[in-house]
């Protein structure tokens, strides 16, 4: 039975709204101070101090990158999973595209976007910066439209009925409906995606293209430079202090959202051990919240009455002008890009001779062999402790922030070490990238069994514990059935994250020196580096094909059996 907490009145006002506030105004107080700071231009940053004073500011930098990636990653995944939910067509489309976005690599985005950037803001910083965002956003946002796309496509069919018998609109629907149904998915997700971001940021706040030199202030560019300076001291320091600000973002974010996600699920009865929360119970208790809670009731109870009143041919005759003027303008930049798009990379691949080509498939299949195992060996830990952390909330309480500490360290910061012990033990890297896979992507399988476990309704796992359904049977009947969904999203996502891994797994450098070994990951890393982009288009094509083909041959066949047969209404 959870506790009440009693909250003491200081000078006339409630503890909770008095944090709440403060929280309100270091948020407001966040925005002018990046604000200041963006502001300069590119000379400002060209040099990274490695003197431990500069750490605070740089872990400030870094988190504000992170959490506006975030913001868009967000955005992103719930604007793309409605659209591709709204007809075949564009589910067709859209979640092929889904397929290919996540394949490409973090730094085959990078010319591309800090050219435009750039030219967008000739010598600003904030050119480089949204740069930096935007390379982040790409680590982070794929995984979240997956999950999102699959809780709603998997929301039980009475309650889509109860929808449309009450006429709610699409806003309201949305508000209603969906976004509880994807919450739990959704904040296991992000808890990844941020992860992710943690994982690539050394890569994208201090990067090299062309052979030019781009750094950005921020605890990633610190804990880079100093392994390529060699200094081991000021690398564990740095992972020291990012391990510190993992943990209590843990506490003030992820532990809350995590308690609050789960009066979202399917259940009849209240489950015997809730996920609780400190930080949870202030925002609850505050009357600041819960007057801002009631004004977006009110507004989308208002919107929806608006939208309902509204005459059906109207909507339709409005919704078909639009469509149609959709549809065209969609088709001619379709058309326009395709011709472009052809013209590009026939220029391109003009430049790629017979001797490429052949690397290029030998490269491919050898990330393959990697990437495949990598994603077998995750499987065989992930799913068992997945579950018994969704299950069990006191294990949860235990283990959830070990889990999400251990999945935000930048494994890149770790690949020195790694490397050096692999070379001591003969393995080399052509094995031990495999292992360095592991460290980015065995957690996108686990983030999301753990949020298929937790969704399980109480009264599914009463009924197996009467009827003392247990031990392998109880993982036929009800384990299995219940978190395939989740399960298929998350191995999509490890798939694509650990081809992504690949370009930091193969290819590393430390100490002025790199170690890399045949792979697309590395043609990937070393052609960005050296400026060669039809080597690096090439590479990141047939990375794309091999990853689409893998989702089309294997994982959209699961995700399909998930959405027609694994639901909670049959």
């Amino acid at each position: 039975m959870k506790l009440q907490i009693s909250f003491p009145t200081i000078i006339g006002f409630r503890l909770p709204d008095i944090i709440v506030a403060i929280f309100l105004a270091g948020f407001i107080g966040l925005i002018f101070f990046l604000g200041s700071q963006w502001k300069g231009d590119l000379s400002s940053v060209a040099e990274i101090s490695l003197e431990y004073k500069y750490l605070p500011l740089y872990v400030v930098q870094s988190i504000s990158r992170i959490f506006i990636a975030y913001v868009f990653s967000l955005i992103f995944s719930i604007t793309y999973g409605y659209l591709a939910r709204r007809n075949k067509i564009t589910q067709a489309v859209l979640i092929s595209l889904l397929d290919v976005l996540q394949s490409i690599p973090v730094l085959s985005f990078l010319p591309g976007v800090l050219l435009a950037m750039i030219s967008l803001f000739p010598d600003k910083r904030i050119g480089v910066e949204l740069a930096s965002i935007i390379l982040i956003f790409t680590g982070q946002v794929w995984n979240m439209a997956f999950s999102y796309y699959n809780s709603i496509s998997t929301i039980p069919k009475e309650i889509e009925e109860v929808a449309k018998i009450n006429r709610f609109s699409k806003f309201y629907k949305f508000l209603k409906v969906d976004l509880p149904a994807s919450s739990i998915g959704l904040v296991w997700n992000s808890m990844m995606s941020v992860a992710g971001g943690w994982f690539f940021l050394m890569a994208c706040e201090m990067f090299i293209v062309k052979g030019k030199d781009f750094r950005l202030p921020g605890i990633g560019s610190f804990i880079q430079l100093s392994a390529n300076n060699g200094d081991i001291k000021r690398v564990l320091v740095g992972l020291l202090v990012m391990i510190l600000i993992i943990v209590l973002l843990d506490l003030l974010i992820w532990k809350p959202l995590v308690a609050w996600s789960q009066k979202f699920r399917i259940d009849t009865l209240v489950a015997e051990d809730e996920k609780e929360s400190i930080i949870l119970d202030i925002f609850r208790a505050s009357k600041i919240m819960e007057r801002l809670a009631e004004r977006i009731d009110n507004f989308a109870d208002n919107l929806n009455l608006t939208l309902s009143k509204r005459s059906r041919d109207e909507g339709r005759k409005k919704k078909g002008v639009i469509s149609y003027l959709f549809y065209f303008v969609f088709s001619v930049l379709t058309v326009y890009f395709f011709v472009k798009g052809v013209l590009f990379f026939i220029k391109f691949f003009s430049e790629i001779k017979g001797d490429d080509i052949f690397y290029l498939l030998k490269a491919g299949f050898l990330s393959f062999l990697r990437t495949t195992s990598a994603i077998i060996i995750a499987s065989l830990w992930t799913i068992p402790l997945g579950v018994v952390i969704g299950m069990k909330p006191k294990v949860a309480k235990i283990l959830q922030p070990v889990i999400q500490i251990a999945a935000s360290v930048p494994a890149t910061a770790l690949f020195p070490i790694i490397i050096y012990f692999l070379i001591k033990i003969g393995g080399g890297l052509g094995f031990g990238s495999i292992f360095l896979m592991l460290l980015g992507t065995q957690w996108y399988i686990l983030f999301n069994v753990i949020a298929g476990a937790s969704a399980i309704p109480q009264d599914l796992r009463d009924t197996a514990k009467l009827y003392n359904i247990t031990g392998w049977r109880k993982w036929k009947v009800l384990i299995l059935p219940a978190i395939f969904p989740y399960l298929v999203t998350g191995l999509i996502t490890a798939t694509g994250g650990a081809w992504n891994a690949s370009i930091v797994s193969e290819y590393v450098v430390f100490g002025g020196e790199v170690q890399k070994t045949i792979g697309l990951g590395s043609l990937i890393s070393e052609s960005s580096a050296l400026g060669n982009y039809p080597i690096l288009l090439a590479s990141t094509i047939l990375m794309s094909i091999i990853v689409v083909s893998l989702n089309r041959l294997v994982w959209k066949r699961l995700f399909t059996l998930a959405e027609e047969k694994f639901r909670l209404d049959q």
